[in-house]
């Protein structure tokens, strides 16, 4: 056991780890990092995610006790990072919004894809895809809802509506799925060729998200807040896969689902986390140190919830 979990752990991390060295002793420059990024945020995971919703089999893969359990436990660890925020660490209102973000973001396609993959192999990610299908369009619908209501002391209105519109029909990887959707229900036929082209792509997307996350981290340092930060990490890794598992046993999901469920509601917040907070100017070193600190915390938590799923 303690030899399979390190084969499905520590290839994830040593290539993060590979990025993060790489990037710290000069041989790849911030911006060279910056391109990797943006080629598999913007380019190579969406075309992952549409791929993979377009061929999904919607019947099979939307189980209502998966997403139930998910983002239920989602939603709450939000209330929860936000409750703490303000209670625990006297932060106001909008920082506590921004907080309360980092803990409800799971880093659901870099790290929770790969992770399942190498645990359960390429045919249990069915869980995977449902829950990455509602994620950003449901993570920045509540996060940006929240902050725009707490910004215009609750009169959000017809404001509100556009900032969170506005925000999501910018996100590429929204407009992937949507897309994947489209041709899914519609049944338009992919041709050979370009569905080739995009399992080329496809084959890049998480390694280099993977390397190039690792040279992000580098930009990072975690200082100041480690109370906060602290508390982030044991909400990210800790409540929100416990939550999860209480309701999917609750709820019998079937195993592979459960399963998918579990990892990814255990994963450290995504970059995202920082990116919504730095889009509102709040708790960014909060957010980066975070999304720093828990993911390095992977290691263990996620070793551990491998033990406990079996």
């Amino acid at each position: 056991m303690f030899q399979s979990l390190v084969d499905v752990i520590l290839p994830v991390f040593l290539v993060i780890g590979a990025g993060y060295v790489a990037t710290r002793r000069g041989f790849f420059q911030a911006e060279q990092i910056d391109g990797l990024m943006r080629f598999t945020q913007s380019f190579a995971i969406p075309c992952l995610l549409f791929r993979a919703i377009a061929t999904l089999d919607l019947s099979a893969s939307f189980d209502p006790g998966l997403l139930i359990s998910f983002y239920t436990g989602a939603g709450l660890c939000f209330g929860l990072g936000i409750l703490g925020a303000r209670v625990l660490f006297q932060r106001d209102w909008e920082d506590c919004v921004a907080i309360g973000f980092c803990c409800l973001f799971s880093n659901t396609v870099l790290l929770g894809l790969p992770i399942t993959e190498r645990a359960y192999g390429a045919d249990n990610l069915t869980g995977n895809f449902a829950i990455i299908a509602f994620h950003s369009p449901f993570c920045y619908g509540l996060g940006i809802t929240v902050m725009e209501i707490v910004r215009n002391k609750g009169a959000g209105g017809v404001a509100t509506v556009k900032a969170v519109l506005n925000a999501m029909f910018r996100n590429v990887l929204i407009l992937a799925i949507a897309l994947g959707f489209v041709v899914n229900i519609s049944g338009i036929w992919i041709p050979q060729a370009v569905d080739e082209a995009l399992s080329l792509v496809i084959r890049a997307a998480l390694p280099a998200a993977l390397f190039a996350l690792g040279g992000v981290l580098v930009q990072y340092k975690p200082e100041g807040d480690l109370r906060t930060i602290f508390y982030v990490c044991a909400i990210s890794l800790l409540a929100h896969p416990a939550i999860v598992w209480l309701m999917g046993t609750t709820l019998q999901v079937q195993t592979d689902l459960f399963r998918s469920a579990v990892l990814n509601a255990a994963m450290a917040p995504g970059f995202n986390a920082y990116i919504f907070a730095n889009m509102y100017g709040r708790a960014k070193r909060v957010a980066a140190s975070s999304v720093l600190i828990a993911t390095g915390a992977c290691i263990v938590t996620v070793w551990f919830w491998l033990l406990i799923l079996g």
